[in-house]
């Protein structure tokens, strides 16, 4: 009995015995099965690492493709304000050559007018000195065409006071310079009762804005303004606030 108890004792422990190294088997064979998975999962990794830097590649080439453009585009505008500019300074060029020419044009003109004032004085123009307003006149008359710059003094630009002030000075007047005080000279004269050669002036006697020469038949010669320069104008658009005479 004994014996037969042993051997049940063993064949269990046997048993028992194969089973524990049957289970003991299992975690050896996943171990192996490891380092292939790991494999598979490495070479995902450095696929995504490669198209991360890929990815990052192109962003910084469209990025440097971008800022170049725009450098590009840059220059071009600078190019074209160069050349703008260039152009701007071709027509101002062209614009003073012009003005020189007419110069030379209007003092070849004064100096035929110059010359026929004193003929014609009698007939078209009522003057106390004679002579001396057809002077003003002619003079007056050579400049039409000329610019308006505020503070010119000519000889091919002028303000208003600029040009009546160097009229005068052509037949020794000596007039101030500015509308107000030239708006004071010499005798007050009704606008019911004007002469050829008498200064009209606008705003108030001693505080005028504007001045300008009558020239007969209604009409008033002065350096308007930046847009008609020097210019004959009806005296009817544009009514005087009164008259001077200093002639």
């Amino acid at each position: 009995m004994r014996a037969g108890v042993a051997s049940g004792v063993l064949g269990t422990l046997a048993v028992a015995t194969a089973a524990g190294s049957a289970n003991a088997a299992e975690p050896v064979t996943q171990t192996l099965e490891l380092p292939v998975l790991t494999g598979d999962v490495a070479t995902q990794v450095a696929q995504s690492a490669q198209a991360t830097q890929q990815a990052a590649a192109n962003y910084q080439l469209d990025a440097e493709r971008d800022a170049a453009a725009a450098a590009a585009a840059k220059e071009a505008k600078k190019d074209l304000a160069a050349a703008k500019k260039a152009e701007a300074k071709k027509k101002a060029e062209e614009a003073r050559k012009a003005a020189a020419e007419a110069a030379v044009s209007r003092s070849t003109e004064r100096t035929t007018l110059s010359t026929s004032a004193s003929d014609s004085a009698s007939t078209s123009v009522s003057a106390p000195a004679s002579g001396s307003v057809a002077t003003v006149i002619a003079f007056l008359k050579a400049q039409v065409g000329d610019a308006y710059v505020m503070g010119a003094t000519g000889p091919n630009a002028w303000d208003c006071s600029s040009l009546v002030q160097a009229a005068f000075k052509q037949v020794g007047v000596d007039l101030p310079r500015v509308s107000q005080d030239q708006s004071m000279a010499g005798t007050d004269v009704s606008l019911s009762n004007l002469q050829v050669g008498d200064i009209l002036y606008w705003g108030g006697k001693g505080s005028a804005y504007h001045v300008g020469v009558y020239i007969g038949d209604g009409q008033y010669l002065d350096a308007a303004n930046p847009s008609k320069g020097v210019v004959i104008q009806d005296l009817s658009g544009y009514p005087a606030s009164g008259a001077v005479r200093v002639l």
